[in-house]
This record gives structure tokens, sequence and C-alpha cells, in this order.
């Protein structure tokens, strides 16, 4: 069933008897702004939510960063040695 917040407000206790049988949305001049569930459908949405927010790669290196930063912890890398460099060998040579 569909109400008006006004509405909602004043009928509070009724509203929420029915969300039993469907959920209720709450409209303001024509736009929806909120919908009353059952906890049970509530939950099954949290759940698949839950399940769909998968952890990127990024994710991970924000959590690494925010664990450095409370240890006061410093990763100090290597020079690389691998490979030249072509980039910084020719940072300053402004004839290419």
């Amino acid at each position: 069933m569909n109400w008006k917040i006004e509405e909602a407000q004043q009928r509070f206790s009724e509203m929420m008897s029915a969300v039993v049988s469907e959920p209720q949305l709450i409209y303001e001049r024509d736009r929806m702004v909120a919908a009353f569930v059952e906890a049970k459908i509530f939950q099954e949405f949290i759940t698949w939510y839950r399940q769909q927010h998968k952890s990127s790669l990024a994710d991970a290196f924000t959590e690494l960063r925010q664990l450095c930063a409370e240890e006061d912890y410093i990763f100090d890398l290597p020079p690389r040695l691998d490979r030249p460099n072509d980039f910084a060998e020719n940072l300053y040579d402004i004839s290419l």
C-alpha cells in the first residue's frame, strides 16, 4: 500500500500491521522516500547485498594503508634492480 508521509505518521500502528501482507511504501510529493518491509525480508536483503559486494584489490590496499597508519609502520621499498628505468634516466633530458 502507498502512504503519504503525514498519513503514515498518523496511522503508524496500522501501517506496521499491514507490513505482514505487503511492503508499505511512503511517498512525499509523488516520490518514494521510504519502504517498510517485514524484518525477515529485510534480513534476506542484507544477506544478498553482502554477497554481492565482494572486496576488490583496491579495498585490500585501502585496508593495508589504514593498518600501516594505525601501527605507524613504514614500508621501505628497495631500489629496482631488475631492469633499466628509461623514464627516470631521461627525466631531465628535454630533447626527447
